[in-house]
Order: C-alpha cells, then structure tokens, then sequence
C-alpha cells in the first residue's frame, strides 16, 4: 500500500504547509484576544466614564485637538433666509431689458412646387374575356402588370383603364397623371 510518502519533495512540501497552516490558525486565535489586554497596561486601573461634560481630562487621541472643538459647539447658525427644503428657489427679480415690437411680415406668396411627374410609360394591355382589363407598364427596364385598384411599384395605383389612356395616382404626392395608351 502507497502512503505517498515516495516523493520526499512533496512529503516536505505538504508538512510546511501544514505547520504554516497550525501556525496562522493560532495567530488568528491569539489576535483576536491580543489587541483589548494589550491595549491597557496591566498596573494601571481602565478610566471610568465621567458623569460630567465639563471635566476634560487627558484626550484618548493625542492628535485630537479639544479646543477647535469647542470653537465649533459655541459657534451659532445664523443661516442666509433660504429654505433649505424647498425644491425651488425664488428667481431673482432683474429688469428685463425692453425690446422692440416684432412687426409681424406678411408671408410670400409662394405657389408650392408642382409635384413629380410620373415616369411609367404605356407598354401594352391585355383583354380576356370575363376577366379584368390588365396594363403593362414599364419604368425603365422594369415592367409591371397591374388591374384597376393595383398599387405597381409600390407607389403608384391603377385608377382606371380605359380604351385610350391609363389614369394613375402617385400615393405618396396624392397626385394623378393620365399616360395615353399609344404605342412607342
């Protein structure tokens, strides 16, 4: 049976450990302690608590200046009027410099710009019996098929076809243009 006790450099490793272990669990215990009965030497009785504010003795901090501290327990607020609990304080009161009237300038007579005309162009139409009439129209190389009511392009919409001319309405300009059905 192994104990583990073959390799010498991790048997010594694991027995410093251990004693530095024991040693920082006693530390712990003893400091704990060590501190309140090093505090007070062992001749000299602990200071009872005076009843009286009057009677200073000696400081327990040698950096504590007493005599600061009393220059602020007699000092008096007096304070500047303001309430310190109001969320707004009052604005101060400032002339306001006077300016002069605004005179008002009539607005230019500016006739709105016409709106964009409508690039579709005739292309042809188809004609079935029973169905509804149906258009081509091309924008560029873009040829799109569309009935009446069809919105084509996702812009424009196919009001009414007719025998001589298609009639669209741009949505987005609310603007209605007719494009002759005429080849070219």
């Amino acid at each position: 049976m192994k104990v583990g006790a073959e390799n010498k450099k991790k048997l010594y490793a694991m027995v410093g450990l251990a004693v530095l272990a024991v040693l920082m669990v006693l530390r712990a215990i003893l400091s704990f302690n060590g501190p309140v009965a090093a505090s007070i030497p062992h001749g000299i009785p602990a200071e009872q608590p005076e009843a009286g504010r009057g009677k200073s003795g000696p400081p327990l901090d040698p950096t504590l200046r007493t005599d600061l501290l009393k220059n602020s327990e007699e000092a008096q607020y007096k304070g500047t009027g303001r309430n310190i609990f109001d969320s707004q304080a009052p604005l101060p009161k400032i002339p306001q410099p006077i300016k002069p009237p605004v005179v008002p300038q009539p607005p230019l007579a500016e006739a709105p710009p016409p709106p964009p005309p409508i690039p579709l162009k005739f292309y042809g139409f188809a004609n079935k019996p029973g169905e509804p009439k149906s258009v081509f129209l091309a924008q560029g190389d873009d040829i799109f098929i569309g009935h009446e009511g069809d919105i084509v392009n996702r812009r424009y919409k196919i009001i009414r076809i007719q025998q001589n001319q298609v009639e669209i309405e741009d949505v987005l300009n609310n603007n209605r243009q007719a494009i002759p059905l005429t080849q070219g």
